[in-house]
């Protein structure tokens, strides 16, 4: 397990995958269904996405009172060349990034977004997830450069 899952779920117990379901009682787990993303439910209201084939691995969905706050951990942020590392990740949130932005959280890089659970429809949903494939796929390779 990641240590962004722990991070987010502390002691959870009793994973389980969901399989074959046609309908479900959130639209957040109806959104995943969908789009046939592989998924596990931590929680009530959290959802951890492990999907390699759409380039979502490690991505954790919460349900905050009427947020959804989408999370994923990069990498660890770099001991060395920190202010070059920082400036190209505020360079890719600005000319790059459609939905969501790199964050730095307990010295981990991390790509964030938030939506409203009310408003929030399957398109969007779909599309802050399609950013963060993007972005993993696009720019991990620029990053990467800075793990040490």
């Amino acid at each position: 397990m990641s240590s962004g899952l722990k991070s987010l779920a502390p002691g959870f117990q009793g994973i389980f995958r969901k399989k074959g379901l046609l309908m479900a009682d959130d639209k957040i787990e109806q959104y995943l269904i969908d789009l046939m993303l592989t998924y596990q439910e931590i929680e009530a209201n959290l959802w951890y996405l492990d999907d390699r084939e759409h380039g979502l691995e490690g991505v954790a969905i919460l349900k905050a009172d009427s947020l959804v706050v989408f999370r994923m951990v990069l990498m660890d942020a770099p001991k060395n060349n920190r202010l070059e590392c920082f400036t190209k990740l505020l360079d890719l949130n600005a000319r790059d990034l459609i939905h969501g932005a790199y964050a730095l959280e307990n010295d981990k890089i991390i790509l964030i977004d938030t939506l409203e659970y009310d408003a929030m429809d399957y398109s969007e949903f779909r599309a802050t997830l399609d950013a963060f494939s993007l972005a993993v796929t696009q720019h991990y390779p620029v990053l990467s450069k800075y793990r040490e």
